[in-house]
């Protein structure tokens, strides 16, 4: 059985959990906050979250977790079989996690910690989160999915990272991130009553 380390709180546990689901497959939740302890490194070798273990084996980061389930049970695909296609939903994701995700997660400190980040900073992320946006914007299809016909990895991205950058610039700019990209929003509904998103965003609310 796959083990998943982490804890709920985190965007990207949550996405990995979500894969698990959909996919089918049996797994254990492991609670365990990030840390830089060497047991844990073991596990994540940067100490994020999360983390999987299978027979023995860890695996970090969730592109390689999500590259490894599509592999281990390729039904349902999450991936589409042309390798093209498949190529540009990972070019997708990457954008999304990349240069969305992280640049508003720059963000954290002041919304979750109450430790204020620089002005600089601010207007830094703000630019940067401009033309991230407008790089996901000329790759997203959403008709009805992120990457066209197909429920993909894209899609979990989309909900996962959106999740968090949307919350961080409304909380530090009091602005709407997806104002004007209404095929996004369209994504972001679709993901809300997807039964394996559902589920965990369920536990997550109950824990």
């Amino acid at each position: 059985m796959i083990k998943l380390y982490g804890l709920r709180m985190s965007n990207y546990y949550s996405l990995t959990k979500a894969l698990l689901i959909e996919k089918g497959l049996d797994f254990e939740e492991v609670k365990r906050p990030p840390s830089q302890e060497e047991d844990f490194l073991m596990r994540s070798p940067m100490g994020k979250m999360p983390a999987i273990e299978v027979n023995g084996v860890y695996l970090s980061e969730s592109i390689a977790i999500a590259s490894y389930l599509e592999r281990l049970q390729p039904q349902p695909a999450l991936l589409p079989g042309d390798a093209m296609q498949a190529a540009k939903v990972m070019e997708l994701v990457c954008h999304l996690k990349l240069n969305v995700e992280l640049v508003a997660r720059r963000l954290l400190p002041e919304v979750l910690f109450k430790q204020p980040v620089s002005e600089e900073t601010k207007v830094a992320v703000k630019a940067d989160l401009a033309k991230g946006m407008m790089a996901v914007d000329r790759l997203f299809v959403g008709a009805p999915y992120a990457a066209g016909e197909q429920l993909t990895l894209a899609d979990f991205y989309t909900f996962y990272c959106f999740g968090l950058a949307t919350g961080m610039v409304n909380a530090i700019y009091g602005e709407d991130l997806l104002d004007g990209y209404a095929n996004i929003q369209n994504v972001l509904a679709i993901m809300a009553e997807q039964p394996s998103v559902q589920r965990v965003e369920t536990e997550k609310s109950a824990k």
